[in-house]
């Protein structure tokens, strides 16, 4: 197991190294003036002297050869340097840390009923092979996965907000935003739920619950769609194996059977699929969080696209690929401790 981490980890530098490649290069296809407002505040441009500009290419290494660009900028990026971000009128990484508290905590909200009631659909479609119960989950599951996010989303906040005035969009209230920012209220973690618990504010908890229900629904049903589909089919194949038949013949209860023998084995294709559902979410929902108006970095994303905010894409490329790279290298890893087999590929 320690040899097969080890590769992994190996491997990371080369593939990195890659990303960073990659995300320099379309930057440099860019043209001068865009360069410049990528490193600072666009509105300041026309007020800087000639004296000023040179100072900012000789900083960031623009009148140099494309290899020292590529040097400087990489110790730029080690600093925390990603340049000006147009739509949130601050530097790109600090406009992605104001804004992934709010991705994580829908994150962490949405994954325990995506995966556990995913899963669980799953397994029951599988053990009920062609009964109603099977039937009647295929169809949610069908009809799951011909709805448009942004479709669904809209009929949540129509029935659920404009109908019965129960989940609002946005991430919590005025009154509670108010709240939050006071002197009295400690923000440990930036989640606001979280936070709440730790003052003692269950008003603001249930406020933000509130505004979280709405976009866990939307990915929930989604995402569900897909996992249950995924979940039947290794489940129905692994019931048909012969260790399974005769696990059954010894005499064995049904449900030892079931999560002993077949479910662990079941589970080993749709712990990948579980794992690239994670990291999706921590990377930004952009049309759900859009949607519902929640600032995470998804919005953020569809934000800068729309203004051609050069900084705040290639600062979202390259948060997005490094968390791409963590997390599939953690799904490897996970992979192997579910499969023994993998270890030894």
């Amino acid at each position: 197991m320690t040899a097969y981490i080890i590769r992994r980890l190996l491997l990371l530098p080369l593939i990195i190294f890659g990303v960073t490649l990659i995300v320099f290069s379309m930057m440099q296809l860019l043209g001068e003036d865009q360069l410049l407002a990528a490193y600072v505040d666009p509105n300041t441009l026309d007020k800087m002297s000639e004296a000023d500009l040179e100072a900012i290419k000789e900083k960031y290494g623009l009148n140099e050869d494309p290899f020292t660009r590529y040097v400087r900028w990489i110790e730029s990026v080690a600093h925390g340097d990603l340049g000006w971000s147009i739509v949130g009128k601050e530097p790109v990484k600090d406009a992605i840390i104001h804004r992934l508290p709010s991705t994580v905590e829908l994150t962490l909200y949405a994954i325990i009923p995506i995966i556990g009631v995913g899963i669980w659909l799953g397994v029951q479609a599988a053990l009920h092979h062609n009964k109603w119960q099977d039937h009647l989950i295929r169809i949610f599951s069908i009809v799951g996965w011909s709805f448009p996010d942004f479709v669904f989303g809209l009929i949540i906040i129509m029935v659920f907000y404009s109908w019965l005035g129960w989940f609002p969009p946005g991430r919590i209230s005025l009154w509670a935003e108010s709240a939050i920012h006071s002197p009295d209220f400690h923000q440990y973690t930036k989640l606001v739920t979280i936070d709440a618990l730790l003052n003692g504010r269950l008003d603001i908890f249930w406020d933000g619950l509130r505004h979280l229900i709405g976009p866990i629904l939307t990915l929930s049903y989604l995402w569900w769609a897909y996992l249950i589909r995924i979940t039947r089919s290794s489940m129905m194949e692994v019931l048909r194996k012969d260790y399974v038949r005769t696990a059954r013949a010894k005499g064995l209860p049904e449900h030892v059977v079931i999560n002993k023998h077949a479910k662990r084995n079941a589970l080993i294709p749709v712990a990948t699929v579980a794992g690239s559902m994670i990291i999706g979410l921590i990377m930004g929902v952009i049309i759900v969080e859009t949607i519902f108006i929640r600032p995470g970095i998804g919005s953020f994303a569809a934000k800068a696209a729309g203004q051609l905010d050069y900084a705040s894409i290639m600062g979202m490329l390259l948060f997005s690929s490094l968390i791409l790279i963590l997390g599939n290298l953690i799904i490897d890893v996970s992979y192997a401790l579910i499969d023994p087999r993998i270890r030894y590929e």
